[in-house]
């Protein structure tokens, strides 16, 4: 589909405006693809006759279906799975290590998409749940498509979903199978929460997370606005908590609020600087 230059800016001025994401050249081909779904759903034959619909002030709701469509909901349980493995072999060990005194855990997903990554995480401490027994471990998915949280919170999947990324004997244990797809079991589920959120706002909760992961979200943000992720999520991090980035990403050139781990694949500690001495003047 044929999009005019000035349609196309209104429409990455719509998606930046509402999410922070920038529409680069490499994503510009998509976008008539994604927006089909829009158009039959509003009966709209082209960009240029959505444009004018989204300049009427009462179209809110047209405008965030926009924003959702254009999102990239990309994802599957254990997604980069060398990378993910460090979770339950190195990160999480030393994790409980730290909170044996609370044995609490908080973990939070930053644009989780439709939920696969969060479950994938808590599959793990349900696998495991002798281990974990008396710790109270909570996971927070957050993702700023009102759609894609929906389908995380159900922990419904279809079956081509749910093939991705597991076995076929972690699909019979944590799952059961529905007339409509695979349902979550509930052990899994109550590791979970779930809310709308964007990543460049104010983190989703006062507490303090112990690890983080964002993992494909800042590959879509321009330099100046990763860089505010990056203060978001470290005000979001234990001090001596960890934060895990996409195979893709790092923050190495991209911020001073993190730091890599030697011998650890896209994990990074914060980076908190040092308290300003006090100056002291002498008497006399």
């Amino acid at each position: 589909m044929e999009v005019s230059e000035a349609s196309h800016q209104i429409i990455a001025d719509l998606l930046a405006s509402h999410t922070g994401q920038h529409l680069t050249e490499s994503r510009r081909w998509r976008v008539g693809t994604a927006l089909s779904g829009v158009f039959r759903e509003h009966g709209i034959s082209n960009i240029d006759q959505l444009v004018c619909l989204l300049a009427d002030r009462g179209q809110e709701s047209l405008a965030q279906s926009v924003v959702e469509a254009l999102l990239n909901n990309e994802t599957y349980f254990y997604r980069d799975k060398p990378t993910f493995d460090q979770l339950p072999e190195s990160v999480l060990p030393e994790l409980a290590e730290k909170r044996a005194g609370t044995k609490r855990l908080s973990i939070w997903s930053a644009g989780c998409s439709t939920g696969q990554e969060v479950h994938s995480i808590a599959m793990m401490f349900a696998e495991q749940a002798a281990r974990w027994h008396d710790w109270t471990i909570e996971i927070l998915g957050t993702d700023i498509s009102h759609s894609a949280i929906a389908t995380a919170r159900s922990g419904s999947y279809t079956q081509f979903e749910v093939q991705r990324g597991l076995s076929v004997a972690q699909m019979l244990r944590h799952f059961d199978e529905t007339s409509t797809g695979w349902q979550l079991h509930d052990d899994v589920l109550a590791y979970t929460r779930f809310q709308q959120h964007n990543v460049l706002k104010e983190p989703p909760s006062r507490q303090s997370f112990d690890l983080v992961l964002c993992r494909n979200v800042l590959l879509y943000f321009d330099p100046v606005t990763r860089q505010a992720a990056f203060e978001r999520l470290r005000s979001a991090l234990s001090p001596d908590g960890f934060l895990m980035l996409g195979a893709g990403e790092t923050v190495v050139g991209q911020t001073d609020a993190f730091a890599p781990i030697s011998g650890r694949a896209s994990i990074y500690s914060p980076v908190h600087a040092a308290p300003q001495a006090v100056r002291m003047t002498a008497a006399g």
